[in-house]
Formats: structure tokens, sequence, C-alpha cells
């Protein structure tokens, strides 16, 4: 009877364990697995020709390894392409003159920022026309006489005009 109620309690206290993450990982019975973009690639070592071996200095790279800007210039481009600086060839250069690359405009940043300036302001809501929200100057919109209007709706209908007939009265700001 001892016996049974001391495995009965080892057995609440195991599962009341089972479920604490922290007792898992105490315990050590969580997997963690390796973070894959985490790990880097090291270059293998290598014995020089000459084999005078000169000792590292603390703290500099390692003279094998690139930087993680070429290494990615190489997976991008290739090992030909990888080295900065390198001027094109005869047929890169015909190619690109084929292409019509040789005319380009010096100033087109200052074109693009002045087209891009023109199709912002076109392609605004008509809410922020008509409230000139984020604008300065003058609104866009026009402010309408409402008595006037109203006079010349009237007047129209009594004649048998369109709504459309006549100009629309405006309040001089």
């Amino acid at each position: 009877m001892k016996t049974s109620f001391s495995i009965f309690c080892a057995a609440v206290v195991a599962l009341g364990l089972a479920g604490c993450s922290s007792a898992k990982e105490t315990l050590g019975l969580n997997r963690s697995s390796p973070d894959e973009f985490m790990v880097v690639k090291h270059a293998p070592l290598s014995m020089p020709p000459d084999y005078t071996l000169r000792p590292p200095s603390p703290g500099a790279p390692r003279p094998q390894e690139q930087t993680t800007s070429e290494t990615a210039r190489t997976a991008v481009f290739g090992a030909q392409q990888a080295q900065a600086g390198t001027a094109p060839t005869s047929v890169e250069s015909a190619l690109l003159q084929q292409a019509g690359t040789t005319g380009a405009n010096p100033d087109i940043r200052r074109v693009v920022d002045q087209e891009s300036n023109a199709l912002a302001d076109r392609n605004k809501s008509v809410t922020d026309k008509l409230l000139n929200i984020g604008g300065g100057g003058e609104p866009s919109a026009t402010v309408v006489n409402a008595r006037e209007e109203t006079q010349r709706l009237q007047q129209n209908a009594a004649q048998g005009k369109p709504v459309t007939d006549g100009e629309t009265p405006v309040i001089e700001q």
C-alpha cells in the first residue's frame, strides 16, 4: 500500500512536470534545432606554400574568408564578375553600345523626380483635392455661391432648360 502510494505520487509529480516547459528544458527533454540562418560557412584551413606562418592578430578577420557582400556578389554574378572595378570586355562594351546606354541622360534623376511629382499631384484622391490635404497653395476646387445657384436652377426649370445651361456662380476669394 505504501509503495503504490509513492508510485502514485511520483506519477502525479512527473505528469505535473511534463506540462512545464521550463522543467522540460531543465531536464533536457526539449529538442532544440539549430537556426539555419545563423550558420556561417567557414573557409577550410590551408597551409601556405612556403610554410612561413605568422601568428594571427587578435580580432582580425580570417584572410581566406570573404565579406558577406563579396559572397553575395559571387553567388549572383559568378566568380568572374564578383571582382568590383573590372572593366567590361569588348563584347560587353559592344552590347552596351547597341543597347543605347552610351547616350544615357546624366540628369535622369531630376527628370524622374519631376515626373513622379507631377504623377503624384494627378493621382490625388478627390477628398485630398477638395480639402487641400498635404498641399500648399491654392485649393484645387472652387466654392459655389449657393443663393445664386439656386436662382439659376429655378430659372432653368421655369424656362424648361437643362440644369447644365448657364454658368455656375462662384464665390471669389
